[in-house]
């Protein structure tokens, strides 16, 4: 019932806003025009279609808002006056009242925020799809930002969930692609991650990690800046951090004013990204203009600034391997090998004729290298591999939807800085060093030194364990004697079975013979 009425809220929303109308309106078809006439019912739209779609999406929830978010960094696959408005979605969601976030402060920390605090601020700084930010003052001078949880998101994302495995159980049973895009894998997965998201203690706990990984005063650390946590003012629905200053990424002519680089800039994003993905296998997968800042301190003028830690993800050995090698398989055109580490993954079926894959590989790539961003058709790049995933049976891995979605957000930031950013000659570097110190001798060195205590523990072991195996008497001898006789008595047994069906069959016969004879 409650999964009845969500969804129609959500027809009644599209209705409102007029969704139905902005979607059938591009269509180009004859006849299509009277149709949208009669679709109407008289409704009247005064507002733009960037301001309904955007105020339809706030309305339906965190799920919707999240969505428009990825949307707003792909102005290429959408018109300019709906990008500019879903942009507002990263950091303008309308606020909850104050007296609610002070209230929850109040539960969880067992304090008023304004004893708590020496200074607490209580009109909001920014409102996202899951909580809202207020700015505070501890007691021994340092800015803090709280960020505090939306009351009830528990129920409103159970209930788009449960829609949602519902559309995917339609798609895998009615689509012919519906099992290769694994649906409901996807959305299991979507469900863990929002989940993860409303537990601010786990955020906490990966802005940690990502600060101790671009640690200050290491060389990462002029990568990438991380507020410091501030674990006695953190709980699962409060989360009390450094506060950090800069410009939001988006204001680029704001940023060449401070005197930023802004090509180094794109740069450095890529390369802050694949650090995270390819080395620690640990990365911020929430990427969209509104959780970046870039500082404008001349101390530390042009770092990157990263905020919003609730969704991140991760990757085994195996997949760190895998795609770098797949990356670089493709910077240097080697389709032959993209084509069999497809295969050897299990990404297509074994039968798949490698030739066949390579050369529809070759095909969807090969016309896009050595162009800017700016000249690149990606939606066009998104359907042709899209035709060959399907042609080939390619499966979706549901471990990468986080990577795919991080990937789209990094591209949609270096368009957005640099149109004329070559992401290839960026990565390539990079991975060919990473793959240097993986695969060779650098390598060996590293994984030698990373197993030397586990071998120190087990060396001095060694000489006992193997005179403790040689000292062991040799069964083998009395094994074979022993299979032997087990072999013999089996096939006595055999004999007996079968003479007692042949005995059987004899007192059948007669029996059956006296019976006709009677």
């Amino acid at each position: 019932m409650l999964t009845l009425l969500r969804l129609f809220r959500i027809l009644t929303v599209v209705f409102r806003y007029g969704l139905d109308d902005l979607v059938l309106s591009g269509v180009r078809t004859r006849g299509f025009p009277r149709l949208i006439k009669f679709m109407r019912f008289g409704r009247r739209y005064t507002s733009p279609r960037g301001v309904r779609l955007r105020l339809a999406l706030e309305s339906l929830g965190p799920i919707f808002v999240k969505f428009g978010q990825v949307l707003s960094t792909r102005r290429d696959l959408m018109p300019e006056d709906i990008a500019d408005e879903l942009a507002l979605l990263q950091d303008r969601v309308p606020p909850f009242p104050s007296e609610l976030a002070i209230a929850l402060i109040q539960k969880e920390l067992g304090q008023h925020p304004d004893t708590l605090f020496a200074k607490f601020d209580h009109t909001p700084v920014a409102s996202a799809s899951i909580a809202q930010v207020h700015f505070a003052v501890l007691h021994d001078g340092r800015e803090v930002a709280v960020k505090v949880l939306r009351p009830g998101m528990l129920s409103v994302i159970d209930e788009d969930l449960r829609l949602l495995g519902i559309v995917a159980r339609l798609i895998e049973r009615a689509s012919p692609d519906g099992k290769r895009l694994k649906p409901r894998e996807v959305v299991a997965e979507f469900n863990t991650y929002l989940h993860d998201e409303l537990d601010l203690l786990r955020e906490a706990a990966n802005c940690s990690q990502l600060r101790r990984n671009f640690a200050p005063g290491t060389p990462r650390g002029d990568m990438l800046r991380v507020p410091e946590v501030m674990w006695d003012y953190t709980t699962a629905a409060v989360f009390t951090m450094e506060r950090m200053h800069g410009v939001p990424v988006g204001q680029i002519e704001r940023l060449r004013a401070a005197g930023v680089d802004i090509p180094k800039l794109a740069r450095d994003g890529v390369e802050i990204f694949f650090t995270q993905v390819f080395t620690d296998g640990f990365f911020h997968a929430d990427m969209h203009p509104g959780n970046i800042l870039v500082s404008e301190d001349p101390a530390t003028l042009g770092r990157y600034v990263a905020l919003d830690f609730g969704i991140v993800g991760s990757l085994s050995e195996f997949d760190k391997n895998y795609l770098a090698q797949n990356f670089l398989a493709f910077f240097q055109r080697d389709y032959r090998r993209v084509a069999q580490l497809h295969i050897e993954s299990g990404w297509v079926p074994a039968n798949t004729r490698e030739e066949a894959l390579e050369g529809a590989i070759r095909a969807c790539c090969e016309p896009y290298f050595d162009k800017p961003l700016v000249e690149i058709s990606l939606g066009q790049v998104l359907l042709r591999l899209f035709q060959t995933s399907r042609r080939f049976n390619v499966e979706i891995q549901p471990q990468l939807v986080l990577l795919q979605k991080t990937l789209l957000n990094v591209e949609g930031l270096g368009r957005q800085l640099d149109p004329n950013l070559d992401l290839w000659k960026t990565a390539r570097p990079y991975l060919e060093r990473w793959m240097h110190e993986r695969v060779g001798l650098v390598g060996l060195k590293r994984r030698l030194k990373d197993e030397a205590p586990q071998w120190a523990q087990l060396l001095p072991e060694l000489p006992r364990l193997v005179h403790n195996k040689l000292s062991q008497p040799d069964y083998g001898p009395a094994l074979v004697v022993e299979l032997a006789r087990l072999r013999q008595a089996q096939e006595q047994g055999n004999r007996w079975t079968a003479a007692l069906i042949g005995v059987l069959a004899m007192a059948l016969a007669v029996a059956l013979w006296a019976l006709m004879g009677g």
